[in-house]
This record gives C-alpha cells, structure tokens and sequence, in this order.
C-alpha cells in the first residue's frame, strides 16, 4: 500500500506535467515555467494558464446556431464613413460596424486631437457618441474641443478609469460610436495587476471587444507606444483588435502621417495626411506641396522625384550642397535619405561617371522633412549631387525616378506609370526614367503631356539633363582641388 507522501509527490508531479505555461506577449506555450520566452525572447512574461491540459471541457450553451455561409447577410459589416475622408482611404472605405480601431502612436503626435474630430464628424451626422477619457479631466477635453470645434450636443463625454463604469455609461448612452483614450488607463476590479499591465490590458481589451460585437458597436482605442516604436502591453492586442493604425510625425514638423499596420477589412499600404496646428488637425489631400519648393529659376544641387507612400504616389525635392572641405576628412551629412545608399551613390558618381568627389564636402537633404528610404530615389540624389557639384541646374519642369546600381545602370521601379500619372497631373512636362525593354509600345503614348525620356546608365542621364558634358567631367575651379 503507497504512503500518503508517495500519493502526495505523485500527484504534484501529475499536475505539473499537466500544466501549461504560455508567453503573455506572443502566445508561446511550454510545459514548465522558464524565465524567458522561447519565441520572441521576452523576459518575465511565461506565466501559468492555471487550467490543466488534460481536463475535460464540458459542453457549453449555444449562443447562435450555426449557419451555412452564404445565408450570413452582411449588409450588418458594411463600412460606414468616418467624416474623414484620409482616415476612409486609410480604411479602406469607412469604420465597420463592430470592429475595435487600435491608434497607437508617440505621445503629443496628435492621437487624441484626431479620434475627437473622427468624433465631431460623426456627431454631426446625427449619430450618438461616448468619448471616454482615462487621460484628461473633462474641463481639459471641453476646452480641445472648444478650440478644435468639435462641441456637438451628440457627443458625451466621460472620465473613467473602471471598466464597469465604463460599460454602464455604454448601457446609458446606447452610442453609435465609442472612443477609449487610452486603453492603457483603464482597469478591472476583476483583474489582478495595475493599469497598463499586461493582464488588465489582455482583459479590458478582450471585454470591449466582446461588447463591441455583440451590439456591433464600433470602437477606437488609443494606444501607448514604447521607446522602440512598438505598440506596448502584450503583443496579444495587436492580435485581438480588427484595425492597427499607426499615426507617425516629427516634432519639428506639423505633418502627420496615418497608416494601417493591421486592417481585417481593407488594404494596409494606404496613408492619409494630415496637418496639425493649433485649431486641431486638418485633412491634406494633396500634400505634394509640403514636399517641393518651387523655384522661379532652376537652381542647382535640386531634383525632383516621385515617391510611393504606401499606394499613394508623393513628389518630393532632394537637395544637395557640394563645397571644399577645410578639414583632413571630408563630411557627410543626410537628412531624409539613407546613409549608406547615400554613400554607394558617391563611389558610383566617382568611378562611373567621373566626378571625383572624395575630398568634397557634400550635403543632401529632403524638402519639408520627407523620408526617402527606398531605392526609387536613387536617380534623383545622383542628379541632385552631381548638379551641385558642376553647377549646372535641372530644369523646374522635370522629374526623375530610378534606382542606380553599382555599375551606374539604371534600374526598373515599382508603380512607374503611376508616378508618372501624378507628375503629369502637377504639371511636369519631361520624366527620366530607366529603360524598360518589356514594356509594350502602346504603353508608351500613356502620358501624352509628359515627354517620357529612357536612359540605361547615370551617365546618359546626367548628360541628358546637361548636368554633365560628353567628355571628361570638369568641376568649377571654386571645388577643383590640387592632385595629390
């Protein structure tokens, strides 16, 4: 007959081979407790699932029977406009009934100023709103709102940080949109931890979800970010919400850019812009203008490209400034573009073209802060650097788009015809394009308005643009430095 002990050790053992651990952050599961999570490599967060793997899981009631497919009407998840037509292209066409909006961003960039106006939009529509506020006092929102003009009889405001106030004002307003700001200040007396924590926000967000569809309710949450740019709490909210939205800008800039990082219900390569001052934030439909400096005379060191921001074609300016350096080492100074890019640019311009460079300094710049981190901008640096450092200026009406190789060829990018379209609609007469020897001839009377101009190498296109001469390249005398 076994002791009372060996009963005892042989049920503990049992139970902890029966019981499961997984990752709060990815959802990682192991079959005993370890410090740090086997697949994002998360410290601290494997924690006990408290339920045995091996338990038998008794049937439980039927909410709604299971339908065939096709007899599902959904006319219920149609999408409904915002009022903001960049948050719709954003969307892809409006807010769905019962889906739950995840705006994460860096604080001040402008999160709560553009959820309030998305808020006043659908108030004046005759749609009922519940702005919940864990942030802000109420005095502090009626004045935002004062100043931005979104004080509208139909929305109504509420400062809680208790999940069970906040369902109970949801109750009592019965609204047609809800806003939560922020996800993180929002806690559940039902919940072990402090607000923010991972298990109250696993388990605000998980409740407001299940409201969300049960009344097909839909809800925008506001998130916090970490330092490295990730949306914080556990990984797992990312997974829970139907819409990931990232709201992106520099504080020394009003522009703001929104993007979709997860959309269940449209595309996720659509941007919308906006501008933020201080009566609120404002729709930029066409933001190529914050971009491009127009200039009465063509004045070198500056070329004009055209960049993909998701699906959304932007012109954008490069700028460069190439002087004598008066140190031993020469500088480098990017802003907008690559380094490292910036850098093969200069060896290419150096042996393929000629352009002896390497004891200049050289600076290069994008006009109004814009970010040119693909290859599609390559042709426009080249021209820029190459046009500062001859002196010989790009005309104003002309656009280039391309991607240099190592070997000074010029190489195909994504979308052409659709940068092209754009430059033709503000106006650009000529394009220099790499050569494209797969493309039909009847695509090539595309642009009637546009004179379509293909190289196969940087030089033929410096040379095209009198940037350079057909002979050997000469500097001004100002840069021409004596040989060693």
């Amino acid at each position: 007959m076994d002791s009372p002990s060996v009963i005892a050790m042989t049920t503990s053992s049992a139970r902890r081979a029966a019981t499961t651990y997984r990752c709060t952050e990815c959802g990682w599961t192991s079959t005993k407790w370890v410090g740090r999570c086997g697949e994002c490599l998360a410290w601290g967060t494997v924690d006990e699932l408290g339920t045995p793997r091996l338990a038998r899981l008794a049937p439980g009631p039927v909410t709604a029977p299971a339908l065939p497919l096709p007899s599902v009407h959904g006319e219920a998840s149609a999408s409904v406009s915002s009022g903001v037509p960049e948050l719709d292209r954003v969307l892809g066409g409006g807010i769905v009934p019962g889906a739950v909006l995840l705006l994460a961003g860096e604080p001040g960039v402008g999160k709560s100023t553009l959820l309030l106006e998305v808020a006043a939009q659908v108030a004046r529509r005759g749609r009922t709103i519940l702005y919940v506020s864990g942030e802000e006092s109420a005095a502090q929102v009626r004045m935002r709102a004062a100043r931005t003009g979104a004080l509208e009889p139909s929305l109504y405001l509420a400062c809680e940080v208790e999940l069970s106030a906040i369902l109970s004002h949801i109750d009592a307003v019965a609204p047609d949109l809800l806003v939560i700001d922020s996800i993180q200040t929002i806690s559940s007396n039902d919940v072990d931890g402090v607000a923010g924590g991972v298990n109250q926000v696993r388990a605000v967000t998980a409740a407001l979800v299940r409201v969300a569809k049960e009344r097909h309710l839909p809800t925008m949450l506001v998130g916090h970010v970490t330092k490295d740019g990730s949306i914080a709490g556990p990984r797992a909210l990312e997974h829970i919400v139907d819409v990931v939205l990232q709201f992106e800008g520099e504080r020394n800039s009003r522009l703001r850019l929104l993007r979709a990082a997860k959309n269940r219900f449209g595309p996720v390569d659509e941007i919308g812009c906006f501008d933020l001052s201080e009566d609120g934030i404002v729709e930029v439909a066409d933001p190529t203008g914050l971009f491009v400096s127009r200039h009465p005379e063509p004045i070198s060191g500056t070329c004009v490209t055209v960049n993909l921001e998701g699906r959304r074609p932007l012109l954008a300016e490069v700028q460069a400034l190439v002087t004598a350096g008066v140190g031993a080492t020469p500088r480098r100074a990017v802003s907008g573009l690559d380094s490292s890019r910036l850098a093969m640019l200069l060896a290419v311009l150096e042996r393929r073209v000629g352009l002896r460079l390497s004891r200049l300094d050289i600076y290069v710049s994008t006009v109004g802060g814009a970010s040119l981190r693909g290859p599609s901008s390559d042709l426009a640096a080249a021209v820029a650097i190459a046009s500062a450092a001859t002196n010989a200026a790009v005309p104003t009406s002309t656009v280039v788009i391309g991607e240099v190789g190592l070997a000074g060829e010029l190489r195909q990018v994504p979308n052409v015809g659709q940068r092209l379209s754009e430059a033709a609609r503000l106006g650009f007469t000529r394009a220099v394009v790499p050569r494209d020897h797969q493309r039909a001839p009847a695509a090539r009377r595309e642009f009637d308005d546009l004179q379509v101009v293909e190289c196969a190498d940087l030089f033929r296109a410096l040379a095209l643009l009198n940037v350079v001469g057909e002979g050997p390249v000469r500097l001004p005398d100002d840069l021409r430095l004596p040989e060693c």
